[in-house]
């Protein structure tokens, strides 16, 4: 006996085994397609875009459904510029040798660097924040749970949505990121997650043949 609210699920869609076959087939095919790009195009993406790629990443589930994410959707050029010259002071440090031989040998493949041009360039910048506490209304103050799987998730939806959207994306997470919490106002209770850079493809982009090796089912999964 149900001992909650609850209603009848009413919009699930169920399909017959052939079209669940070639959903899940031109969902691959299409996914395959999406890259992390480092050379972006600065033609604007309109906002409601952007707002509906956000509204989908927050439909992701997480812990007790606390939604503990925020994003700031940055599109100001001035914040965006400030974003730019605190990343990349901690870049700098971090491919001086903040990072160690081990992790800088394994960027080398993908030809990065401490120069983020695209951090400006780019017409939306998507800053992510975990939230510590919070709940199911804007007021609560509750611990929340599962917080790095669920913002993860979310993040998951958001990279999907912008790319089924026909964006490009890349994800860059700065270390340390707390300068993202300033720069973007959020309070004390958030903490930078990730920044993720949406836009169209500039003409000359390119993709590392490094980025295009992806192991095999047989390496990723297991079936019992």
């Amino acid at each position: 006996m149900q001992r909650h609210d609850s209603y009848p699920l009413s919009d699930y869609i169920e399909y017959t085994e052939e079209e669940m076959l070639s959903r899940s087939k031109a969902f691959y095919t299409d996914i395959k397609r999406r890259h992390s790009i480092r050379s972006f195009s600065d033609r604007p993406v309109p906002k409601e875009v952007i707002e509906n790629c956000i509204k989908a990443a927050s439909t992701a589930p997480s812990g007790a459904n606390h939604q503990p994410w925020h994003f700031v959707a940055v599109h100001s050029s001035d914040i965006k510029k400030q974003i730019r010259e605190q990343a990349e002071g901690h870049e700098r440090s971090f491919y001086e040798g903040r990072a160690g031989e081990e992790w800088l040998e394994a960027l080398k493949p993908l030809g990065t660097d401490a120069d983020k041009p695209y951090l400006e360039e780019a017409p939306w910048l998507i800053a992510i924040f975990s939230q510590k506490k919070g709940g199911i209304n804007a007021e609560d103050k509750n611990t929340n749970y599962y917080v790095h799987e669920s913002v993860g998730i979310a993040t998951g939806f958001l990279i999907n949505a912008l790319h089924t959207s026909g964006l490009v994306t890349l994800t860059h997470t700065p270390k340390p990121m707390s300068f993202l919490s300033k720069v973007c106002k959020r309070p004390e209770n958030d903490r930078a997650y990730m920044l993720i850079i949406a836009g169209y493809p500039a003409p000359d982009a390119t993709i590392p043949h490094h980025a295009t090796v992806k192991k095999s089912l047989n390496e990723v999964c297991t079936f019992l």
